[in-house]
């Protein structure tokens, strides 16, 4: 039989972190499907390496033989307890900054409001990902588009991701290349693995999985989903042209579990490859 590669998110979708239940033993049954032989798992994640491996231990989550980090910026490939990383991914996305890199990024906007925006800490930063704090006082619009107007000087495209960390009161911006995303992260080890797409399984819950969702790859979306996001999944699939088909809505009436977070990963497996039922 052919290899199932399956792609997840982490938080929300895999790790019960949201406001709903999580089905009992789910975790468990999805730790058993990944541990088969036909199976191959990737976690799909804006967490950093770090985090990723923190939640592994903490939520009992099975050792991926992938994992793509930072929104796309790093990939690694996993093997045992070591990780990885993949350079040519890096050359990939980095052809994006023509010859910058992180060094040259932070040197371009070192004038940027110094004692309002400020770098975090390293294990936050990659060659081609670039993470900042800012103060809550500053307005978060204009800060974009000064590091736009800024980067664009040099004619340097960027992606630019503006968030808010509630439990510190600090906004987050992160400055990434336009191809350090997850969709182009899954493609990329797609082909690097030689795999055929129709073997291929995404699993996610929110906006920021909505390229992947709606991309034409087989994809589940967790039933602790919000509505917003189910709504914009179909939307754009019918702008696209695309199948519904190819995106399968967790509903929560598989073998006595409720949909949620693994559950739903698990429920969309089955309906895209029924002969897994019989894995977990």
């Amino acid at each position: 039989m052919q290899t199932i590669l399956l792609c997840s998110d982490l938080d929300r979708t895999l790790i019960p972190n949201g406001t709903v239940k999580e089905s009992l033993q789910a975790r468990e049954r999805f730790a058993r499907l990944a541990s088969h032989t036909d199976m191959e798992l990737a976690y799909v994640s804006g967490r950093d390496r770090g985090l990723v491996q923190a939640a592994i231990d903490q939520y009992a989550l099975p050792v991926p033989s992938a994992a793509i980090c930072d929104v796309g910026a790093t990939l690694y490939h996993v093997r045992g307890s070591t990780w990885e990383r993949d350079r040519a991914w890096e050359e990939e996305i980095g052809r994006d900054w023509k010859g910058y890199d992180h060094i040259g990024i932070t040197r371009l906007l070192a004038d940027v409001q110094p004692k309002k925006f400020w770098l975090q800490p390293v294990e936050k930063q990659s060659r081609y990902k670039i993470s900042y704090f800012a103060d809550t006082t500053m307005d978060i619009d204009l800060l974009r588009k000064r590091i736009s107007d800024t980067l664009d000087q040099k004619k340097i495209p960027a992606n630019i991701i503006c968030s808010v960390d509630e439990a510190e009161n600090l906004n987050l911006v992160d400055i990434l290349p336009p191809s350090a995303n997850k969709l182009l992260a899954i493609r990329f080890l797609i082909q690097q693995q030689g795999m055929d797409e129709k073997h291929v399984v995404f699993a996610g819950d929110s906006g920021n999985d909505l390229d992947v969702l709606t991309s034409g790859i087989q994809s589940i979306l967790v039933g602790n989903a919000a509505d917003d996001v189910r709504k914009a999944a179909i939307d754009r699939l019918a702008g696209k042209g695309l199948s519904e088909e190819r995106l399968y809505l967790a509903r929560g009436d598989f073998d006595g579990m409720n949909g949620n977070y693994a559950a739903g990963v698990l429920e969309g497996i089955a309906h895209f490859f029924p002969e897994t039922s019989a894995w977990f």
